[in-house]
């Protein structure tokens, strides 16, 4: 499971799928509708604020209005909109944006070189619109790949 933190404009088409599938997951998850993942490192975040659904409902309401963007047909009725809270901004360390995009850079070098490319300058990224930067290195809750020379 990878929730990014990062702006869902640097995700390839493959890389916003499988995003949109794996927040429906993380809910399903934080609803309790799930044997497994229920430790899941990714979910700590979400885990953490007074409202998870709150937190993961919103994460989806904006991965749709990415894929919306697009021209993509995410279902709108798997996003509890009783549940999104467009104020609620989550704090991510730099150095978590900066891994992150790095990991992105490994997964398109091997599958979408157009958009490895697009992203090889970027030294500063962007939170998507549910976190806000802070300073500090990689999160405690990451599981950190080592991923090269990118």
């Amino acid at each position: 499971m990878r929730l990014w933190s990062i702006s869902f404009s640097y995700l390839d088409p493959i890389g916003l799928v499988a995003l949109w599938r794996e927040a429906l997951l993380a809910k399903a998850v934080l609803e309790g509708k799930t044997v497994g993942y229920k430790n899941h490192p990714q979910l700590l975040r979400f885990k953490e604020l007074n409202d998870p659904l709150e937190g993961i409902n919103t994460y989806l309401h904006y991965v749709l209005e990415e894929g919306r963007a697009r021209g993509y047909s995410f279902n709108p009725s798997k996003v509890d909109y009783a549940k999104v809270n467009l104020g609620l901004k989550i704090p991510v360390k730099e150095g978590q944006l900066v891994y992150e995009l790095g990991l992105l850079r490994f997964k398109l070098r091997k599958r979408n070189l157009l958009r490895y490319e697009m992203l090889r300058e970027i030294l500063k990224p962007k939170p998507n619109p549910l976190f806000y930067t802070i300073e500090g290195g990689i999160e405690p809750w990451e599981r950190v790949k080592h991923l090269g020379d990118l």
